[in-house]
């Protein structure tokens, strides 16, 4: 497991990619309240292979949008969980 970054040229950043395997497995972008879609999650998006995006927060609603999801921190945590291999797994339905 690699817990990476990616920032482009202009500036633009996601705050953390986590990978396996030197393959992306999703994208978490960080923000102190509840804020639109920060503009970088469309950016990638379109530009890499990152499969899942996440915005996560520290105010007070869980919201899917339709290309990224948004979470407080507390929920976000709560749904992954690393197995004694190491390999990281989302836990919720």
């Amino acid at each position: 497991m690699e817990l990476r970054f990616i920032r482009d040229t202009d500036k633009r950043a996601i705050d953390f990619v986590i990978l396996q395997d030197k393959k992306p497995l999703f994208a978490v972008e960080c923000k102190t309240g509840e804020r639109d879609l920060s503009p970088a999650i469309n950016y990638f998006k379109e530009r890499t292979e990152i499969p899942s995006f996440y915005q996560v927060h520290t105010g007070t609603k869980d919201v899917l949008k339709k290309d990224a999801e948004f979470y407080h921190i507390r929920h976000f945590v709560k749904n992954w969980e690393c197995r004694k291999d190491g390999d990281w797994f989302c836990v919720a339905g």
